[in-house]
């Protein structure tokens, strides 16, 4: 609330100057933060990992009552197919997670310094247009 009325008796550039240098940087900090937190868990990352060698969808082939030599060997190889699937979409979908959350970074990089730099590009356009003007 004192803030407020700080900001009420200010004139109106130094309330620009503490929007732009210091509410909206910390606005967009939350928000690049939520946009990786999303995607961590749109991917499941940390569940994908943990059951990474989980047969895909969860298939199984029992392997029967009894001792025979036929069915279980199919068993067997139907159950380690189906894990190599498993482990093989889920590692798709890590390095899909990861390199997403990547370019999350960077970009949140970008916006970051270019809200940061705008009103020193602005100031520099312009400069060079009135330049290129006269």
């Amino acid at each position: 609330m004192l803030m407020v009325k700080i900001i009420k008796t200010q004139n109106i550039l130094f309330q620009y100057l503490i929007w732009h240098f210091l509410e909206m940087p910390g606005n967009i900090l939350k928000t690049w933060k939520n946009f990786l937190k999303f995607n961590l868990n749109y991917f499941s990352i940390h569940l994908l990992l943990r059951t990474f060698f989980f047969p895909w969808r969860r298939y199984r082939i029992p392997y029967g009552k009894g001792f025979d030599i036929e069915r279980y060997l199919e068993a067997f190889f139907s159950n380690l197919i189906f894990r190599i699937l498993g482990a093989t979409v889920r590692s798709f979908l890590i390095l899909t997670g990861i390199l997403i959350e990547i370019f999350i970074i960077l970009g949140g990089m970008i916006v970051f310094l270019g809200w940061l730099l705008l009103p020193i590009l602005l100031l520099a356009g312009l400069y060079f247009g009135f330049k290129i003007l006269i």
